[in-house]
Formats: structure tokens, C-alpha cells, sequence
């Protein structure tokens, strides 16, 4: 189905807002309640392959979670995971893994920290190798975290010697 304004959605398809992972991911209801999710979920692989998946808003990713969970249809497709009936278990293990970085985040902000620092701390934590690329898209989902757990004040933000510190709030 080619992408079109929701004013001409075909007759019976609904679309469903799931923000968080991009700014205006739009998951697809159809008329026989097939719910098409987009990238709003990864698979346990998927998961465990990459502990720091992309997010570009952290808080709306937690509450496109949770409204996913209590979601019900016929059939849900996401784009990195099987299909399933029920979606419910998945989403948590995708919140849990949030809750996971964002605890790992705090722990290395227990000392004062700067971004860097911090990132390379998450990429030898995780075990992860940095290259150009992934320092540019893992640094970019760290610094929506770090948003995160700023806004709801579980972390602060400082300037030291024109540097900007993090520490646990």
C-alpha cells in the first residue's frame, strides 16, 4: 500500500500514532484487524543483538509501549519480530530493555561524567565496537536517554570547565 494522506486512507484502514522510535512513526489498522506496528517493537534477537536500538524520543517510545500492550486485533506485524496474536509480552520485554539502559546509564552518572565518557563507557559495557556510525546513531539514541532521565529527573546537567556533566540527580 503506497503511503498517503490520512484523509485518503482506503475505506476501513485506521491509523494507529506510535511515536518514540521516530517522531511520527504511523502504524496501520486494516479492515480484517491486522495491525501493521512499523518499527515500534524489536524481536528478544533483535534485542539482544543491539542492547541500544534507535530511539528518537524516549518518553514517547515508553508511552507507545505501553499503549501497544494493551492493544488488541486479529494479528499484529511488526517489522523486527514474527507475527503474533498477542503483542503484549513483547512490548514489555521492549520497556525492559529501556528501563535496562536508562538504570546502566544512571550507574555510570554516579560520578560526574560527560558525554563521551559516558558513551564509551555504554559501548564497552555492551560490547559493542564504535566506528563512525555507530557512534553518530548510538550517540544519538544516548542523547535522547539522557533527555529522558533529565526530564524526569533522574539525571542533571552541569557545566564544568566547558564541558557539559551529567550526575544522577
Amino acid at each position: 500500500l503506497p503511503l498517503t494522506p490520512l484523509a485518503a486512507m482506503p475505506d476501513g484502514w485506521e491509523a494507529v500514532s506510535l511515536p518514540g522510535h521516530s517522531p511520527a512513526m504511523t502504524g496501520y489498522r486494516t479492515p480484517d484487524d491486522v495491525v501493521f506496528l512499523g518499527d515500534c517493537l524489536a524481536s528478544d534477537a533483535t534485542l539482544e543483538k543491539y542492547p541500544i536500538g534507535y530511539l528518537y524520543d524516549v518518553g514517547q517510545y515508553l508511552e507507545t509501549l505501553e499503549q501497544v500492550k494493551t492493544m488488541t486485533a486479529a494479528l499484529f506485524v511488526p517489522a523486527h519480530a514474527d507475527a503474533t496474536a498477542d503483542i503484549a509480552p513483547l512490548a514489555q520485554r521492549n520497556m525492559e530493555a529501556v528501563q535496562a539502559v536508562s538504570a546502566q546509564i544512571e550507574s555510570f552518572c554516579q560520578s560526574p561524567i560527560d558525554f563521551d565518557e559516558l558513551l564509551g563507557k555504554l559501548f564497552s559495557h555492551y560490547q559493542m565496537t564504535m566506528t563512525v556510525q555507530q557512534h553518530a546513531l548510538v550517540g544519538s539514541t544516548v542523547r535522547s536517554y539522557l533527555s529522558y532521565l533529565c526530564d524526569t529527573d533522574r539525571l542533571r546537567l552541569t557545566v564544568d570547565n566547558n564541558r557539559l556533566i551529567w550526575v544522577r540527580a
